[in-house]
């Protein structure tokens, strides 16, 4: 209902819908529900002009459509990503290879360590910790930290206590 509620509303009414939407979706009893409901709130955030955000809620979507062999959702959540300005090889989230620091250093970055906490913990400087986000974050699709544990816990690279 409040994904529904949502896709009429506008503006931060129609965000704080979606948000109470993915919040209640029962992923384990409709598994399909929840890519949709994040589709439309990507797709929502993409007309308000919130590319970068609506970048995360696509790439989440994206991943859990291609878990779910939804080919014709999977190509529309695919068509919205290159709307909001990446190129059609950015959104192949299926695709991603990361070196093993690359994905040791993003799932502990989702885990919600800092960079000297990180580099401290792996033995590398702050700087070259900074530089594994920056190689990740556009295989990703996401501009932030906020968006890495969502994109790493649809690509099954990363479970919901930040452990890979």
């Amino acid at each position: 209902m409040a994904a529904a509620q949502g896709l009429v509303s506008g503006g931060e009414v129609a965000s704080a819908h979606f948000e109470r939407a993915l919040a209640a979706a029962p992923e384990k009893q409709w598994p399909f529900e929840r890519p949709r409901v994040l589709l439309a709130y990507g797709e929502h955030l993409r007309r308000e002009r919130a590319t970068v955000e609506s970048r995360v809620y696509l790439t989440v979507a994206l991943a859990l459509f291609d878990r779910l062999r939804a080919a014709p959702w999977a190509e529309r959540a695919r068509n919205e990503m290159s709307a909001t300005g990446l190129s059609r090889r950015q959104t192949d989230v299926s695709q991603v290879q990361f070196t093993p620091h690359e994905l040791q250093i993003a799932t502990l970055a989702a885990s919600g360590l800092t960079n000297k906490a990180i580099g401290e913990r792996v033995h590398l400087s702050a700087r070259t910790v900074s530089g594994h986000l920056y190689n990740v974050f556009p295989k990703l699709g996401v501009t932030a930290r906020a968006g890495l544990r969502d994109a790493l816990t649809a690509l099954g690279q990363h479970d919901r206590q930040g452990r890979p």
